[in-house]
């Protein structure tokens, strides 16, 4: 079905969100894709659960950059081009960007193209002595890293706040395989990742007391509403994130609160009274866990950060 918009470009892309939609809503476990959460809207919640208590990621990854910066940066190296996967605000990454040796450019990627270009406006004024080239691309597809940047400069893919956790492990192996094609047998990436913890500290960091993060769940239903024409009542819908021990993640769902028919475009849809689409994975690994799944992807672990809990991980990876 072609959804009439004013670009090609543009057409392309609705026409590839109403695809996976349908086809994550076909399936007897609903399903949708975590990156469809991320429209400007999205992307500013995504900004306030960072800033929110119970939400320990953030601070914690902050705290172990700040505490290790001329460590990680001197890992990347001098003269690199960071490129990172999901960059959104880039909040956690002007700390290393004022500790790199002489980068030859930053090229931020990340799918909501107004959001980043905000983002890009703002980089390029707080350091003007770095190329930053704003990539609007989905990281989990094939892109290319413009000519505007040096060709022939190390890269290295930057991909913190552990959105790595988000793939299902096979899918997280084939994500580094590519990683570090971008990257080249000269670059490396640097990635942060989410450690095992105690339940009740992960229960709450994603089911806030303030509800951030069920507005941000719900906000996909919001933005298939208006970009594809779809007629949830978000009011039937309840936010829902539970730990599952058997793949040691947090799963995040939406709960259908009663029997309801929902449209997207022509395609019809019947839940069930607490039948659950499930939107977003957060796996949790161990430092051996994903060293295995790095292994897999044909990478070498070079250097490990964690903060004085072992909560979190920053690590640098190269190609064997």
């Amino acid at each position: 079905m072609t959804i009439a918009t004013t670009s090609p470009e543009t057409a392309t892309a609705l026409n590839t969100m109403l695809d996976d939609v349908v086809t994550g809503l076909s399936q007897s476990q609903k399903t949708l894709p975590s990156k469809y959460f991320y429209d400007e809207h999205g992307s500013k919640l995504f900004d306030d659960i960072c800033e929110l208590d119970e939400y320990y990621v953030t601070r914690t990854e902050s705290a172990l950059m700040q505490t290790h910066v001329v460590e990680i940066a001197a890992a990347v190296g001098p003269e690199a081009i960071l490129v990172e996967y999901g960059s959104g605000s880039s909040q956690k990454t002007r700390l290393l960007l004022e500790h790199l040796d002489r980068p030859a450019g930053y090229v931020p990627v990340d799918i909501s193209s107004e959001y980043l270009a905000k983002t890009g406006r703002a980089l390029q004024a707080e350091f003007p002595h770095i190329n930053v080239v704003p990539v609007a691309a989905d990281f989990t597809e094939v892109f290319g890293v413009p000519n505007s940047v040096p060709v022939s400069a190390r890269k290295v893919i930057y991909f913190p706040g552990s959105t790595i956790g988000n793939f299902r492990r096979p899918d997280a192996i084939e994500l580094l395989s590519r990683m570090s094609g971008v990257a080249g047998s000269s670059g490396g990436i640097l990635i942060g990742v989410d450690l095992d913890k105690n339940r009740d500290v992960l229960h709450n960091a994603y089911n806030d007391s303030s509800g951030v993060t069920a507005e941000f769940n719900l906000n996909v239903l919001r933005r298939i509403n208006r970009e594809l024409g779809g007629s949830f009542d978000l009011t039937g819908f309840r936010h829902n994130a539970i730990f599952n021990p058997s793949d040691a993640c947090i799963e995040m769902h939406l709960v259908s609160t009663r029997r309801q028919t929902v449209n997207v475009c022509k395609y019809v849809f019947e839940f069930e009274e607490n039948e659950t689409i499930l939107t977003e994975y957060s796996h949790k690994y161990t430092l051996d866990s994903f060293r295995q799944i790095a292994e897999e992807a044909r990478l070498s672990v070079k250097n490990t950060w964690t903060d004085a809990n072992d909560m979190f991980a920053v690590l640098y990876l190269e190609a064997d």
